[in-house]
């Protein structure tokens, strides 16, 4: 019994406590989910499993005859066999629907292709036109491409050099539309017709007859389509920009649009403030609630503004993070990416990868595209083609300073906490066979495509590379996020 007894006397040396990593497996399964810090851990793993897996080239027949993004591929690649030369035939948007089924894609030289993403991924990637669910040429450019989120039989296109919209009906094996949008003629006071055409679509996704397209003279064109096929709305700028992107927010009630001139627009469609008169008894218009120039907000950045000239530039894309509805993600034309928080009206993430004729002087080929990049359905991981070389970036935007992207992130306090959390999350550069145009991740499983100039689709997907623990983790949080929502 003595061997249990306190010694006569203690010793008087401390005891070096000993740190151990916390078993995060008990969290999980007495909170029945997962904690958004342990889901940013998680990511850290799934941004560094991602690899190419497929190349899918555009070579298909219409009627028996190659459609004409075929004969452009062909022309413009396949005898000159220079990718900088094909520069008007490449993937402009492409777009899954709700549920990951069905892909949907355009491209420059006006082809619409709807394939079956499950025929996509089957494992000798080999093309079958047999399995493709619709393929239109309709012998026009074709800029963006957007299915309605009421109604996922509808996929709607149009394009820079269009006045229209055309919505076609999947059910329906038809070349023709069964629906045409078009918008008012804006006739100067010389009586000269100006062009506008439309840069971007979005769907409300609780109504399946409001529309919204975006033009190139900083109008937001809004359609009730069981009143016509003209607006009747109009969301204007009050100003002379182009219009490139538009993003309605989750609850339909928020439009946000990005214009050339480097500024994000905020319109409230139910009116408020911002409600002017009637223009006649069937059309009405709206002026901005908000809106921010991003240039000074840059400014502001005491970091970024030390290392660069801040200048304003040209928005190409906007997005709302799925995963945190206030985190607004912008893509410019210089390859620079970031996110402003529109609670607070401040850029709160960037990236500023070299700039695109850093390793091609020569070549122009990058700068004739907008670039189109995405969200992760999770874990706020934004996916961008590169402007300078092959490949895309998975950018850490998760909404807090431990995000690498974060305009507040320490370096050192965060190093310290290495020791805890060793996988911590970084940037990602992956490089890919072709120059990226346009992404979109699939919104279950996060797998990703790429539309490149020269028509290909370049897939992505999930190796699990990691532990039996992390990946079956990582598909039951998941499970129950889509559960929650």
């Amino acid at each position: 019994m003595e061997k249990y007894l306190a010694p006569v006397n203690p010793l008087t040396e401390k005891l070096k406590s000993v740190k151990r990593r916390p078993w995060k497996r008990s969290l999980v399964e007495l909170n029945g989910k997962f904690e958004p810090t342990y889901r940013h851990y998680l990511s850290s793993l799934i941004v560094q499993s991602y690899s190419e897996v497929g190349v899918f080239p555009h070579r298909y027949h219409v009627n028996g005859q190659p459609c004409q993004t075929h004969v452009d591929w062909f022309i413009h690649h396949g005898l000159n066999d220079s990718p900088s030369t094909a520069r008007g035939q490449g993937v402009s948007s492409l777009e899954f629907d709700s549920k990951g089924v069905y892909l949907a894609s355009v491209t420059k030289s006006g082809c619409l292709t709807v394939h079956d993403f499950d025929n996509i991924q089957c494992p000798d990637f080999k093309e079958d036109e047999t399995k493709q669910l619709l393929h239109i040429s309709t012998g026009q450019q074709l800029d963006v491409i957007r299915w309605n989120l009421a109604n996922q039989d509808e996929i709607a296109c149009t394009a820079m050099k269009s006045s229209q919209v055309h919505i076609f009906d999947i059910g329906y094996i038809s070349s023709e539309p069964v629906e045409v949008l078009r918008k008012r003629p804006n006739i100067t006071v010389h009586g000269i017709n100006v062009h506008r055409g439309f840069s971007d679509i979005a769907f409300s996704s609780d109504d399946n007859s409001r529309l919204l397209a975006s033009d190139t003279n900083g109008v937001i064109n809004v359609w009730d389509r069981r009143v016509g096929d003209l607006p009747c709305l109009e969301l204007t700028t009050n100003s002379p920009c182009s219009l490139n992107s538009i993003k309605l927010s989750r609850d339909n009630e928020i439009v946000y649009g990005a214009s050339k001139q480097g500024n994000i627009f905020m319109w409230d469609i139910r009116g408020g403030r911002s409600y002017t008169a009637f223009r006649n008894h069937k059309e009405e218009s709206f002026s901005p609630l908000a809106s921010v120039k991003l240039a000074h907000e840059f400014e502001k950045i005491s970091s970024l503004k030390a290392q660069s000239n801040i200048v304003s530039k040209e928005i190409h894309s906007i997005d709302i993070d799925p995963t945190c509805p206030y985190q607004l993600a912008f893509h410019l034309d210089d390859g620079w990416s970031g996110v402003l928080d529109t609670n607070k009206f401040q850029v709160t993430h960037i990236h500023c990868p070299p700039p695109p004729w850093l390793d091609e002087p020569n070549d122009l080929a990058n700068l004739s595209y907008a670039k189109k990049p995405c969200w992760l359905p999770m874990n706020s991981i934004y996916v961008v083609g590169s402007s300078s070389s092959n490949g895309i970036y998975l950018l850490d935007f998760y909404p807090d300073s431990t995000s690498h992207c974060h305009v507040d992130y320490n370096e050192d306090i965060q190093s310290t906490d290495k020791a805890i959390s060793p996988h911590r999350q970084q940037n990602r550069f992956l490089s890919l066979s072709e120059s990226v145009t346009a992404c979109v991740a699939h919104p279950l499983n996060g797998t990703i495509v790429a539309g490149t100039k020269v028509c290909m689709y370049v897939c992505m997907y999930i190796y699990a590379h990691f532990d039996l623990f992390e990946i079956t983790a990582f598909r039951l949080s998941y499970i129950q996020m889509c559960t929650l929502v």
